[in-house]
């Protein structure tokens, strides 16, 4: 949906320059771009008329601000009301209840519910600080228990043991009473889940839910899941009392539909997005900066987000420390750079939070481009830790039975190294310049942007 609607969009900005105010006939056109990309990302039907009729009313009445033109006035309306049918602002997860609070996790098989559950755990705990248990349910799937294991001991939590001879009712009423005896915060349940909907499973989750008295229900969708997943959302509605969504493989080759659709059909509020595959891949949902990326606006809120996440203030600082004292930059500081970038979600991450008109060139690659990027960035952590400490520490050492020798513990070509230690020199070369403490300037103005994020502030 991203990237059909901005670029539907930025050509009907485009058309529109020369237009001097927003008439009944621009906002016609604009309508018909927006309806056709809404509905090729599989955004179900009454939801596009919903949409279309409430953006229509408010352009026909809205007023041009001088320094706005019609076409980025429409764009803005859109904004607005992409953000309201994906629920304004940010909706908590509830916890307030007596300790442990329970949270029921639905949704059909494949749609990411164990690996969310452990990611959940893992928030829960870094975030709110919180001791929490999860618990399998899910009889049915091979495998099923021991996958939420081995996610939870990732996630830091404790999983409470169960077996598929069990009843799934019996697993979570003793799974509760060993929560509240052992002083856990948080219980977890991981539900089990069918290819399809059936009468068999939507009777066990009812059941689970009047036993356990949960005060989160949420419901797991797939974002891929396009227009199966209104059926899907309809039918646990039904069933549940759903008080939160959270949207798996938004980082997948998903046409966005279910962003829209599952809000408006459910009337539950979008918890979380599932951005990666990683344990800490679980981000708090806001609808204003999601309307943003898909408009192509960008989320500079969430880059500075991910720069202060992944960067280390310490070992920033001591790398400038380092160069103002005069001291080489060796290629251990061109490894820790990589390793930095890394943990900022890597180039696709990063990039996916620009705006469109900041990225330039870089804004007509495509994932072939940015996956190639990865591999090279991979490719190079590879040849340094192929070099001996020396080596790292004084690179005027690498001459050609050296780079032969790191070539092939790398398993890479030669001039493969000569490129690693062309790029070195560049980023030793800036390093210099930046003597004067300007690296640790930038740093802090990324740091001071975070304020800018709550209500007024930039969005």
């Amino acid at each position: 949906m991203a990237s059909t609607l901005t670029d539907r969009l930025s050509r009907l900005v485009k058309t529109m320059r020369g237009q001097a105010r927003i008439t009944e006939d621009n906002v016609q056109d604009m309508l018909r771009e927006v309806r056709m990309a809404l509905l090729e990302a599989d955004v179900a039907l009454p939801v596009v008329r919903d949409f279309i009729a409430r953006v229509k009313d408010k352009a026909l009445g809205a007023e041009v601000v001088g320094s706005l033109s019609p076409g980025q006035a429409l764009v803005g309306i859109v904004n607005r009301e992409l953000a309201a049918t994906m629920g304004e602002g940010v909706s908590d997860i509830n916890l307030a209840a007596q300790p442990p609070a329970v949270i029921l996790m639905a949704g059909l098989q494949g749609a990411g519910k164990t690996t969310t559950t452990a990611k959940l755990a893992k928030h829960l705990i870094e975030k709110r600080k919180k001791k929490v248990l999860t618990v399998s349910a899910d009889v049915y799937r091979p495998a099923a228990i021991e996958q939420l294991k081995m996610v939870t001991k990732q996630a830091g939590a404790e999983w409470f043991a169960s077996s598929a001879e069990d009843k799934p009712l019996a697993i979570a009423l003793a799974a509760l009473d060993y929560a509240r005896k052992h002083y856990f915060d948080v219980l977890l349940v991981d539900t089990a889940g069918r290819l399809a909907i059936d009468a068999t499973l939507m009777q066990e989750i009812t059941e689970l839910h009047a036993a356990l008295k949960p005060v989160e229900t949420l419901f797991v969708v797939d974002a891929m899941q396009g227009q199966d997943a209104i059926n899907t959302a309809k039918a646990f509605k039904d069933a549940l009392p759903l008080t939160g969504i959270v949207l798996t493989k938004m980082d997948g080759d998903s046409r966005g539909g279910a962003a829209l659709s599952v809000r408006q059909i459910t009337g539950a509020p979008i918890k979380f997005a599932g951005v990666s595959e990683k344990i800490d891949g679980l981000e708090v949902f806001d609808a204003q900066r999601h309307a943003g990326r898909v408009l192509g606006m960008g989320d500079i809120v969430g880059l500075v987000e991910e720069v202060q996440k992944g960067v280390d203030m310490a070992a920033a600082q001591k790398l400038v420390d380092k160069v103002k004292s005069g001291d080489v930059f060796d290629l251990n500081d061109f490894l820790s750079q990589i390793s930095q970038m890394k943990k900022m979600g890597g180039l696709s991450g990063l990039m996916d939070k620009l705006p469109t008109q900041m990225m330039g060139k870089a804004a007509n690659l495509g994932q072939a481009d940015m996956d190639r990027a990865e591999r090279d960035v991979r490719r190079m952590e590879g040849i340094i830790c192929s070099m001996t400490p020396l080596e790292r520490r004084k690179p005027d050492l690498l001459k050609a039975t050296r780079k032969r020798r790191i070539a092939a513990g790398a398993g890479v070509q030669v001039q493969e190294v000569n490129r690693l230690l062309n790029q070195y020199e560049q980023m030793r070369d800036m390093m210099k310049k930046m003597k004067g403490g300007g690296m640790m300037k930038m740093m802090k103005r990324l740091g001071g942007m975070k304020g800018m994020g709550g209500p007024g502030g930039m969005r």
